[in-house]
């Protein structure tokens, strides 16, 4: 150690010492640590171990940061629908543009739309035509409107796309419909739609397939028309085909379906398989199922397999003022007839595509139960006084009834008509978000609790009340803990629920993380603290039943929140060390939990716990070891297994360590080094009872050891669980 840094630690008290030199260590790297530092892990597993829930580990899901508008959710267009300015006209059209000039085209909002619950629409009258005989002839291409999608459109050479769109108009029309580059000038998939007078003088549905002749991820929407006369626009809409668990379905009988595609044998649709379908009657209907998630973020999140998804905030859920909280009515049913809603915390527009029934899609497409969180009566604001919150019940119930009821129930029929004639599996109720603290609060949650229970009192209810240190004064299944605070206090409290009392509700810490200048954008130091945070709540397991981090997902373009766990812009997506540190946990629900004591005569700071665990790739038990080395030297760490004859079942083969590190404790990912913090996968040498491993500094290591599945006492997972019933 240095030796004017030893006259300063000399001064100080041990722990601060400890915590400067740990945070110390980046910026000034002559904090020289002798390295011959050890430390003895044992695991017993002579005696049968504890069950961890199998609800253990999950995720939550906020819109926050574009999480879902312009993420999660697959829709290219923003502000498809033209709501986003207001009911009041004329209203701002952002982001959509205009192409031409004012003696070309005049683009405004009117309340003409079809819908009921959104009547703004846009009328586009076009002043220049193509005619011989016209002297304000169309510049090249056309006039019209264009709209860049949340901040460019990802179009990929030979993707489909399916364009959705309602047009109304005195006389007939042909808007040419393409897929662009950001100026316009590189057409990469074109269509037109083409009617008469007669077809067009009500609103009429549009719906065509593009297939993208080349890639720009930066691409943007153009509706333009080269002829004299108004159109009218509503509900524009562009998916792309490929999506989360997409497939085909042959039906020649339905075509009721919300995306259909009609196969006709001139046209070469879908690439490998357009000769076999080019060989089907003229009738056959070839039909997309698909739940419209966007492909790579949601299978990062199966690939996390979670056990459960709340959803959906956190803060969305009860707005800045009531007025624009999360209204789960108004997102159900046809996507066209959805008003949409500002969210007034995180202060933009999401058009509700993906609404109530969407998350609980969700849910179950990753085999994740859903976590329903209501508002109940709160907002930042204002409060529904308790004498007045029965409405607000009776739409609570409801919503339960959309998921769980049968389908020729009230709601239940509406669930069957969107396509999902089964039950959800919805067991968790949240009421409300971090509003413990409120007037209203408690009188709310009882006139809520009382109803669900009657009704259903199957559902555990979670409050907002925290119980861990002390005794709820209202019933609950389960109270929910937040923390974040900054990378050393959040390590330390790995012991958080250790005396926590064993009686009453479950915890359920719904949002944890690292945030401050420790954290960044999501670093290294940030995921190892939460790690430690996690093995004491694998620990506490008996007590604590779920966890998730928070928040989820950021669009680069709208970071409003940092750290998160997945960051993408239009077309690219990576995971931060925080998500990567998470997949050393996705099979610790459900595991059993071991005895294990660790000992060290290291200066840097350890944690570990001990699981048993079977894979469902190879059907093998494994015992995973995960140890967080949250110092600046490595430590020389002798895992032992002691299971007396039990421990003879150690495979010296087959066995694993997988270690997240990097070579500066503040390292993060990017779109350009997106795997710079990731876990490195190796084939453990010399796997049996007794192991010698390095640990390197600033790291977290998973040791997966290889046994014989009939030697070891396990308990049954929990038959009763499953994503959906």
């Amino acid at each position: 150690m240095n030796e004017g840094m030893s006259s300063f630690c000399a001064s100080c008290n041990a722990l601060f010492c400890f915590f400067f030199l740990v945070y110390s260590v980046y910026q000034c790297s002559v904090l020289g640590v002798d390295g011959g530092q050890v430390a003895q892990l044992t695991v017993d597993t002579k005696v049968p171990g504890r069950k961890i829930p199998e609800t253990m580990f999950g995720l939550f899901f906020e819109e926050i940061n574009h999480a879902g508008a312009g993420g999660l959710w697959a829709e290219l267009v923003s502000n498809r629908g033209f709501e986003a300015g207001g009911p009041a006209i004329p209203s701002n059209i952002d982001p959509w543009g205009i192409i031409g000039d004012e003696s070309t085209v005049v683009v405004a909002t009117d309340r003409s739309s079809p819908f009921e619950n959104n009547k703004v629409a846009l009328r586009m009258e076009v002043l220049c035509d193509n005619n011989s005989n016209s002297t304000n002839i169309c510049p090249a291409g056309g006039v019209g409107v264009y709209n860049p999608g949340y901040w460019g459109m990802n179009v990929e050479q030979d993707k489909w796309f399916t364009v959705v769109m309602y047009v109304r108009s005195e006389g007939a029309v042909n808007v040419s419909v393409a897929l662009t580059s950001s100026n316009g000038l590189q057409t990469l998939a074109a269509t037109n739609f083409v009617g008469n007078a007669c077809t067009v003088g009500n609103w009429t549905k549009f719906t065509a397939n593009l297939r993208a002749t080349a890639t720009n991820h930066n691409a943007r929407l153009q509706l333009t028309a080269t002829k004299k006369g108004v159109i009218w626009f509503d509900q524009v809409s562009v998916m792309p085909v490929d999506t989360y668990q997409f497939s085909w379905i042959l039906d020649p009988e339905r075509t009721t379906y919300e995306r259909e595609v009609f196969v006709d044998v001139n046209l070469n649709l879908y690439g490998k398989i357009s000769l076999f379908l080019c060989s089907l009657p003229y009738t056959t209907s070839l039909v997309t199922q698909s739940h419209n998630f966007r492909n790579d973020i949601t299978q990062m999140l199966a690939d996390l397999k979670p056990r459960f998804l709340r959803f959906p905030g956190g803060c969305f859920v009860e707005g800045d003022w009531l007025r624009n909280a999360f209204r789960w009515k108004q997102t159900v049913g046809p996507w066209e007839e959805r008003p949409g809603h500002f969210g007034d915390v995180w202060q933009y527009w999401t058009d509700d595509g993906l609404g109530y029934f969407e998350f609980l899609q969700l849910a179950e497409d990753i085999n994740a139960l859903p976590m329903w969180v209501i508002n109940n009566g709160l907002s930042h604001h204002d409060e529904v006084d308790t004498t007045s919150i029965q409405p607000f019940v009776q739409d609570a119930l409801g919503s339960i009834e959309f998921a769980r009821g049968a389908p020729n129930s009230t709601w239940g029929s509406l669930r069957a008509a969107m396509g999902h004639q089964d039950p959800f599996n919805l067991k968790y109720i949240a009421l409300g978000n971090e509003d413990c603290g409120k007037k209203n609060y408690r009188g709310n949650y009882m006139k809520f609790y009382d109803a669900i229970k009657r009704a259903y009192p199957d559902i555990k209810i979670i409050s907002n009340c925290d119980g861990s240190s002390r005794k709820l004064n209202h019933p609950a299944d389960y109270y929910d803990y937040h923390i974040y605070t900054n990378a050393f206090s959040l390590f330390n409290m790995a012991h958080q629920f250790d005396r926590t009392s064993r009686d009453g509700p479950k915890a359920f810490v719904s949002e944890y993380a690292v945030r401050g200048k420790e954290a960044g954008q999501g670093s290294l130091m940030a995921a190892l603290a939460e790690a430690a945070f996690l093995i004491g709540i694998e620990k506490n397991s008996d007590v604590v039943e779920m966890a998730s981090y928070a928040p989820l997902f950021v669009n680069s373009n709208d970071r409003t929140w940092n750290p998160d766990a997945i960051v993408f812009n239009a077309s690219h997506a990576f995971g931060t060390p925080s998500y990567w540190m998470q997949h050393f946990f996705r099979e610790s629900s459900g595991a059993t939990l071991l005895s294990s004591n660790l000992t060290t005569n290291s200066s840097s700071p350890l944690i570990a716990s001990a699981v048993t665990w079977k894979s469902s790739e190879d059907n093998n038990t494994y015992i995973r070891i995960k140890v967080v080395n949250f110092g600046n030297v490595s430590v020389t760490t002798r895992i032992s297994i002691d299971g007396g004859q039990q421990t003879n079942s150690l495979q010296l083969s087959g066995s694993m360590k997988t270690v997240l590190t990097s070579g500066n404790p503040f390292d993060e990912n990017s779109f350009k080094e997106p795997t710079k913090v990731a876990p490195v996968r190796s084939v453990l040498k010399d796997g049996g009872k007794d192991v010698d491993a390095e640990l390197p500094p600033y790291s977290f290591t998973a040791f997966d050891f290889l046994t014989d599945s009939s030697s070891l006492r396990t308990v049954e997972t929990d038959a009763g669980y499953k994503a959906s019933i």
